[in-house]
């Protein structure tokens, strides 16, 4: 199964770098497969490093703002407790896990990693309607270079819509950052 969360790798400076990820999850959370692209900055981390953290959390405003770049700095993070990494404090569950072979011969990388630690933070709140599809949103926010203008204004009306109708203030206001971010897209000229 795909399962939406957070990552966080480490960059050369050895700070924390986040980034939202689909991994493949296999159905005992003991491997997973991350498909980042080679221009991203967790793919290269990955490649140099090899270690990072996968998070679930039902923050999806902070997904949102990950996916569109809008964040200025990561949120609070305590260090992984067995590799060189970052856990995210206010995350559900986290997943330390250690990238075991890489195949980057592709359009996006494949890196097969094993889940050497796994905590539970918190308790999983869940999402609404409006989380979801901010979290659909935010993933629309990862391709904006690869989907149409047309088709991302008619899938940013229909998300928002339910966002409008079932979200609180804070995915509101992750709506609008997103099409903010779609908007400065727009105006710097770049098109799929």
């Amino acid at each position: 199964m795909i399962l939406e969360g957070l990552v966080t790798t480490t960059d050369a400076d050895g700070r924390p770098h986040l980034a939202p990820m689909g991994p493949r999850v296999s159905a005992d959370f003991s491997r997973l497969v991350l498909r980042p692209f080679p221009t991203s900055q967790t793919g290269r981390n990955l490649l140099v490093h090899g270690e990072g953290v996968f998070h679930i959390t039902d923050d999806a405003a902070l997904i949102a703002r990950s996916a569109a770049g809008l964040l200025t700095e990561v949120p609070s993070t305590t260090e992984a407790s067995n590799i060189r990494g970052f856990v995210l404090a206010d995350c559900c569950r986290s997943y330390e896990f250690v990238v075991r072979s890489a195949d980057t011969s592709n359009e996006r990388f494949k890196l097969d990693a094993e889940v050497v630690a796994a905590r539970t933070h918190r308790d999983f709140v869940g999402f609404n309607r409006a989380r979801h599809a901010l979290l659909e949103a935010a993933i629309l926010a990862t391709r904006f270079h690869m989907i149409s203008e047309s088709e991302l204004d008619a899938e940013f009306q229909k998300l928002g819509t339910i966002i409008s109708k079932t979200g609180d203030d804070a995915e509101l206001a992750a709506m609008t950052e997103l099409r903010d971010a779609h908007v400065r897209f727009r105006a710097a000229g770049a098109r799929p």
